[in-house]
């Protein structure tokens, strides 16, 4: 006789890991969650867009890359989570949109059911900082598929904005500026290649060049930066962002042309934000080329911000050191890089 647990598959871990996270998720909840765990489908009370005048819905799925072999590899689990609704959250922020409810997945060669509660309860608190609801997900066991000790994570977010509050780049001229909110480090891209130079080191111990006696594994593992709160204040300031991008894979080089129109590009001034030390450390030991650096990764810029030279101080007044000028919009002809960073 074989069982599916002598399989590889313990269909009880996976009830184990939804009662230890229930009460996290639970916490999310608002009085539209109509059902939500333990339901086959989340169901969502939608009738508070009535109240709009034309909503329209803004949905985004992502993952976190291979930042779950670092948190694997130093046994911490709680940040994952938050890393990826926060990607989410600002993928859906940079149209405009502000988020309704998440659903996230977690497969791996075997469940370890404190590890799974760990990565969950970090997507409720990142939920709950953002008015989110996480409304559903999905646990899967699959030895064979994943290596032993591998796991993965992949989220769902579905927001709303005004159809007239759309932000879409349209009004972008050349002269505009380009504004950058910083990073907490690489937030969910590039791990790679930072653990491919990296790979050599005691991620544990302090790291002299990181300050603050912190660890490689601390600078990794920093959770990526949700950008919803700052530019909720620049809305609030009545600020009108013009364009936004958050730079995650291919960096300010490829994010910063998809928020502008057509014939645009962007001039960016290298040094003119302070960059976490762990970009340069990767820099250093791996000689990585400056192209690849910042093809990479954020550098120490999260989001981006198009404003108009007028709205320059407002941002300032509202965000304070938090915000850096870092270039403008220049004409592009369409040969060329789109992006120059001299």
């Amino acid at each position: 006789m074989t069982t599916y647990r002598e399989a590889g598959v313990d269909i009880e871990a996976g009830n184990r890991a939804v009662a230890l996270m229930r009460a996290a998720v639970q916490a999310t909840y608002t009085p539209a969650v109509l059902a939500g765990i333990g339901a086959f489908g989340g169901l969502f009370d939608a009738a508070a867009l009535q109240t709009m005048t034309a909503p329209v819905l803004v949905a985004s799925t992502d993952g976190v890359g291979t930042k779950v072999k670092v948190a694997a590899q130093m046994q911490r689990f709680g940040t994952i989570g938050a890393d990826l609704v926060n990607h989410c959250v600002n993928d859906i922020l940079v149209q405009g949109g502000r988020p309704l409810f998440f659903l996230d997945y977690i497969a791996a060669s075997r469940l370890a059911p404190a590890e799974v509660a760990a990565v969950v309860t970090g997507m409720a608190d990142a939920c709950r900082a953002v008015g989110c609801v996480l409304l559903g997900g999905e646990t899967a066991e699959m030895p064979g598929v994943y290596q032993a000790g591998e796991f993965d994570v992949a989220g769902t977010i579905v927001g709303v904005v005004e159809r007239s509050r759309i932000v879409d780049g349209r009004d972008v001229q050349v002269g505009d500026v380009l504004m950058g909110l910083p990073s907490n480090g690489l937030h969910t891209n590039g791990f790679s290649l930072a653990r491919r130079v990296l790979a050599g080191l005691d991620w544990a111990a302090p790291h002299p060049e990181l300050g603050a006696g912190r660890s490689i594994g601390d600078a990794l593992l920093a959770v990526h930066r949700c950008y919803l709160p700052e530019v909720e204040r620049l809305w609030a300031a009545g600020v009108v962002i013009e364009a936004m991008a958050h730079i995650t894979g291919g960096g300010l080089l490829d994010n910063v042309p998809r928020s502008l129109p057509a014939g645009l590009g962007a001039g960016i001034e290298a040094g003119a934000w302070p960059a976490p030390p762990i970009f340069e450390l990767i820099r250093r030991l791996g000689e990585v080329p400056d192209d690849d650096m910042f093809r990479t990764f954020n550098m120490g810029v999260g989001m981006v911000i198009v404003v108009a030279p007028d709205a320059v101080a407002a941002v300032r007044q509202v965000l304070g050191a938090d915000a850096y000028i870092i270039g403008r919009v220049v004409p592009w002809s369409g040969a060329g890089p789109r992006v120059i960073i001299a």
